[in-house]
């Protein structure tokens, strides 16, 4: 068996870039694509669109200048003539393709202004080395490591670490699977006979295989978190009835049958003496704040404190305002804190929760900054879940433990909470909760359980997650079965449905007609700008460009504007005047996308709706149809449009349900920005496709059941495997 090979200082770090911080975790790092250097292709024969590799003598070498210095070749073999094009390239380069040299050339052919050509081929001079046996494995990189030397490392691991199956038998011949060590060994080095587009679209046998590996370590390492938070502590929350039907009795409306079960679900859930994580999830406008409000009150009757976090100042200051609103007649004192309080005001606030004298505290991220300390928190309320990093959640959540912090020590990337080591390991050697250091092969499933799911016998409060961005069906099974979700699926009695209209910028003084007309019959009107600065790239109408041209074409209106610039005083000034009537248009940036609720507010015009996402678009859209007016939503684009534009504004236009529209941006987008994967700085899947992989996400759910109930020991090695690095999502 071959020997490790040793890796410089210099590439180990740039391994860690690529998340490569073990051996082990080169198996993993598949190929992107392939090249076929196994045979030659005869010039006459290539199609435009083709990746093929040719072999002639250079018959012409000569650099252009117009329209741009560029080098230009004629490769010449017994059926035909190509020509070679470099836009960018090295005197060594001109020189290595210097008339007469034999040269191999490997690239996409297309029809240029002289006939066939590559752009920018790989080349190699001479054509007597033999040809390649396998397709070559093309890797993702980073500057400065070079695919040759990805490909000697991942050869070095296929060489010297055990490819051990971690599923039993019986489950690889119940789901028709390949092995893991002939699929992970075809991937790196596919045959020529291998068809090139199974491996790209990754339906072969062997993608299959990794696929669902891949699908079943997440959802094992979901049920093992769900499992082992039934065995740690939490405060137990008792539903005294005191506060709560205070707050109900002083609504000047009723709950609706939805906002009361999932009231009773979060109600049943922190009065158990484990922690509670439930998502709340609820289309634009269904009320979920006020159901979080009385969760609150059930955790502060118990003597706990809460703690109430936003993604933005606007959001955490409307929920902080619609607090005090609420709780104040209660005989109780939210308290606000944000980067943007003055000094004096933030060490009140810090000293207020630190002793207790406060039992709810409402802010950004503020809130978990190592300055503050709660005195007795229970309960953690985190809005917009998704727009928080991994980190940021589970720093918040750590302030109620009243032990060791959740978050472990993380080395280089964030979320890596195991020491970078030398490659010469096979495996990671993880460092247990309880201390203790495994190598790996040998530490019991309750070892990895705790060592995944950071372990410790803590008090942690509990958390309730909120959303507006509805969750489809697939995204729950994959990325939240280790969760209970509550879905308020009803909006409140009195809301009228909201008119969507699309309009080409071009009808712009149309658009001002309609505006000027809604204003004058006692309305309020919304104009979104999506950016604030000039932006040639984008050419997109900034938010003071538009406050003065808007100000200058209605000299009659009030217009007023707010943008994620403004300091805090003056912000919430623009919203209080637009709250109140005073304003009759606000030129906003999407700053008011979550969480401003004025209901004489009926028409809202977006500018550059084709800029913006489906999720977006829907939040925002949800300003209007707070009152019993009805309400319009005019998109305003402006062409050409994109296809993917077009059919986001086609989806926003034909829907209002904002579960219809999350499973068409889930197909249109993927599952990154909905789950605020993006700020954790690693994707959570990286081989499944959840909008093409379904069947294989249902053979995993069952799948890992079987495993923890009849092979527990299967089931370490293959969480072992693919998620010894990745443990902080299961916290989040």
């Amino acid at each position: 068996m071959s020997t490790p090979a040793k890796i410089s200082p210099a590439s180990l770090a740039k391994l860690a870039k690529l998340g490569v911080h073990h051996r082990s975790d080169l198996l993993l790092h598949l190929p992107l694509r392939y090249e076929d250097e196994t045979h030659l292709a005869p010039i006459a024969s290539l199609q435009p669109g083709e990746s093929v590799q040719v072999q002639g003598v250079i018959t012409h070498n000569e650099v252009t200048f117009r329209p741009r210095r560029t080098l230009v070749c004629r490769l010449q073999d017994e059926s035909g003539e190509l020509y070679l094009r470099f836009l960018n390239f090295y005197p060594s380069q001109q020189k290595q393709l210097a008339v007469g040299q034999n040269i191999r050339a490997i690239g996409e052919a297309r029809m240029g202004y002289y006939g066939m050509e590559m752009v920018h081929p790989k080349c190699r001079v001479g054509g007597d080395a033999p040809l390649q046996q396998s397709l070559t494995p093309i890797y993702p990189t980073t500057a400065g490591l070079a695919q040759t030397v990805l490909r000697k490392l991942i050869l070095n691991a296929l060489e010297v670490l055990p490819l051990t199956d971690t599923l039993p038998e019986v489950l690889l011949r119940e789901l028709q699977l390949a092995d893991f060590a002939s699929s992970i060994k075809l991937l790196h080095s596919p045959s020529p006979e291998v068809a090139a587009t199974q491996l790209e679209e990754r339906n072969h046998a062997a993608w299959q295989r990794i696929k669902f590996d891949e699908l079943l370590a997440q959802q094992l390492s979901m049920r093992v978190h769900h499992k082992e938070r039934g065995k740690r502590s939490a405060p137990k929350l008792l539903a005294k009835q005191k506060l709560i039907p205070q707050l109900l009795k002083a609504l000047p409306y009723q709950l609706t049958g939805a906002q009361q079960k999932v009231l009773g679900e979060i109600a049943h859930d922190i009065a158990q003496g484990h922690p509670m994580q439930r998502l709340l999830l609820g289309d634009v406008g269904s009320g979920k704040t006020v159901v979080a409000a009385l969760a609150a009150l059930q955790a502060i009757e118990n003597g706990y404190q809460v703690a109430f976090m936003a993604p933005t100042e606007i959001l955490a200051e409307q929920h902080y305002l619609k607090l005090c609103e609420w709780l104040t007649p209660l005989g109780l004192t939210p308290v606000w804190l944000s980067g943007s309080l003055k000094k004096k005001d933030k060490t009140q606030a810090i000293t207020h929760i630190a002793d207790g004298t406060t039992q709810i505290a409402v802010g950004t991220h503020a809130l978990f900054q190592a300055s503050v300390e709660f005195k007795k928190l229970g309960l953690v309320i985190v809005d917009e879940q998704h727009k928080f990093g991994v980190q940021q959640r589970l720093a918040l959540r750590g302030k109620g433990t009243s032990k060791a912090p959740l978050l472990p020590p993380s080395r280089g990337k964030a979320g890596m909470g195991v020491e970078t080591m030398e490659l010469n390991d096979a495996t990671p050697s993880l460092t247990l909760p309880d201390g203790t250091t495994s190598q790996s092969t040998k530490p019991t499933s309750g070892q990895v359980a705790g060592y995944l799911l950071g372990g410790g016998k803590t008090q942690e409060p509990h958390q309730l997650m909120m959303s507006a961005t509805p969750i489809p069906r697939t995204l729950a099974m994959s990325y939240y079965a280790d969760l209970d979700v509550s879905v308020i699926d009803e909006l409140p009695p009195g809301r009228t449905p909201i008119v969507t209209k699309l309009v080409s910028d071009s009808r712009r003084e149309a658009v001002c007609e309609r505006v000027r007309s809604a204003c004058a019959n006692g309305a309020q009107v919304y104009w979104v700008c999506p950016l604030i600065e000039e932006s040639e790239t984008l050419e997109l109408q900034n938010a003071l460009e538009t406050h003065q041209l808007l100000s200058a074409t209605f000299p009659e209106l009030k217009v007023g504007l707010v943008h994620g610039r403004l300091d805090n005083a003056s912000k919430a000034a623009a919203m209080a005047d637009f709250k109140s009537g005073a304003t009759a248009l606000l030129v906003a940036t999407t700053v008011i996308e979550v969480g401003v609720d004025v209901p004489n507010a009926s028409l809202m015009i977006i500018e550059h709706a084709e800029r913006m996402g489906l999720a977006q678009l829907h939040q925002l859209r949800g300003r209007v149809g707070r009152g019993a007016a009805q309400s319009t939503c005019i998109l305003m684009f402006q062409q050409p449009l994109s296809e993917l534009a077009r059919a986001r504004l086609k989806v926003i236009f034909e829907h209002t349900d904002g579960f219809v529209i999350a499973q068409q941006d889930l197909q249109l987008r993927g599952p990154g920005e909905l789950l605020g994967a993006r700020q954790s700085g690693v994707a959570m899947l990286r081989f499944a496709d959840l909008t093409q992989d379904e069947d294989l996400l249902e053979q995993a759910r069952a799948a890992a059941d079987t495993l923890l109930r009849d092979h527990p020991e299967a089931a370490r090695a293959h969480l072992q495997r693919w998620m010894a690095n990745k443990h902080d999502y299961l916290h989040a």
